[in-house]
């Protein structure tokens, strides 16, 4: 977490990871339930956290705007240019080590686990995904379904 000075207070802010399938539903309208709570969730963790994406997230992110929703390329690509003041994990051999341990220990897919593995290496504390289950915790990082946990408070 990242400490903050101000006014001689000092306080923390939680670093959140947000994972491919939230940024869709901020474009995607087909389910405005998720579309609304998604488009929320994003303006509330950039304006009182820190966010944090991964390469494999915003690669995820535009193929899904090109091929799931038919966007135009270059509007997709304007899309991901927004994303450019946000902490970014690049992936290395190290990260990608780190990934195949967690698909073994927690059983989970390789991508699932480099998704994992980016948000640990970023020191997030919460990984906001509707791809693992809600509630559980991986290497000290809380998962979060928004959508099976609205309105959630993160510490």
């Amino acid at each position: 977490m990242s400490e903050l000075l101000g006014s001689g207070k000092n306080f923390t802010v939680a670093k959140v990871f947000i994972d491919t399938n939230i940024l869709i539903y901020t474009i995607d309208k087909k389910d405005m339930e998720k579309h609304d709570e998604s488009r929320r969730l994003v303006k509330r963790v950039s304006s009182d956290h820190v966010p944090v994406v991964s390469t494999q997230v915003l690669q995820e992110f535009y193929n899904g705007l090109t091929s799931k929703l038919k966007i135009d390329k270059i509007v997709a690509k304007n899309i991901l240019h927004s994303y450019r003041n946000i902490e970014i994990v690049s992936p290395d051999l190290s990260l990608i080590e780190q990934a195949v341990d967690i698909s073994v220990l927690f059983q989970l897919s390789f991508w699932d686990s480099l998704i994992v593995a980016a948000a640990e290496q970023a020191n997030c504390s919460i990984l906001i995904t509707e791809d693992l289950n809600d509630g559980q915790k991986i290497r000290g990082i809380k998962v979060v379904n928004p959508f099976k946990n609205i309105g959630f408070v993160i510490n």
